[in-house]
């Protein structure tokens, strides 16, 4: 897939001409990385956004000197791009982004971009569709970390990472779950062991499988 057609069919340059996209990739280069390589820190001055082309990236927010877990507020898989905020607002990186698994990400200048949204002010509204969407997931974040228990959302994060299917390999490991669960390893492995004892999982180092979606679910809500 040539670098044009995955910029194209990001959500965040849907209004963008051929010309332009082509523009903006012809500036675009690859970036490959080994799992645990990071390609921001928070507070960092940015540069480029990226499009992930493979692999998986968490964006996360540093939770030291507190204590040593990391909270994993996005999951980013192929075609999701990140590193976009700090262009609209010219602020510092919000968060971290690292590796979880060996990935390649497209890498896109702010000054390829930047140029293309001032002479083609349309552009913004596919931005603003982006950043609604984003808003929306931090609501739905934040009203799970005050209405849901962790039991609640270890279940709701395993949903999530199955991806749909009732066996999946857990993409993550379990002090990255409990990063995206906002909890400890220790709260999170005793969630995941009452659902076993319920019935409604079953487990086998990092591969699970779900035989009671619909009670998970229900946890979940």
């Amino acid at each position: 897939m040539s670098h044009a057609s995955v910029i194209a069919a990001s959500e965040f340059f849907s209004g963008a001409s051929p010309a332009v996209i082509d523009a903006i990739a012809a500036q675009a280069d690859e970036k490959t990385l080994v799992r645990n390589d990071v390609l921001f820190n928070e507070g960092d001055a940015p540069d480029a956004l990226y499009i992930v082309l493979s692999g998986r990236i968490a964006i996360a927010i540093d939770n030291k000197p507190l204590d040593s877990r990391e909270s994993v507020v996005a999951l980013m898989i192929a075609g999701d791009l990140f590193g976009d905020l700090a262009l609209l607002d010219g602020g510092a990186r919000s968060a971290l982004a690292r590796a979880l698994e060996p990935s390649k990400v497209l890498r896109i200048p702010y000054s390829a971009v930047e140029p293309q949204l001032r002479s083609n002010p349309d552009l913004l509204w596919a931005v603003t569709k982006v950043l609604a969407k984003r808003l929306r997931a931090m609501d739905e974040a934040l009203a799970d970390s005050v209405f849901l228990d962790v039991t609640g959302r270890t279940a709701k994060r395993l949903l999530e990472l199955s991806g749909g299917a009732d066996e999946f390999l857990l993409p993550v490991t379990q002090e990255e779950l409990a990063g995206m669960v906002g909890a400890s390893r220790e709260r999170v492995n005793k969630a995941i062991a009452s659902f076993i004892r319920l019935g409604w999982l079953e487990q086998r180092d990092r591969q699970y499988k779900l035989l009671n979606r619909a009670n998970l679910e229900r946890r979940a809500s």
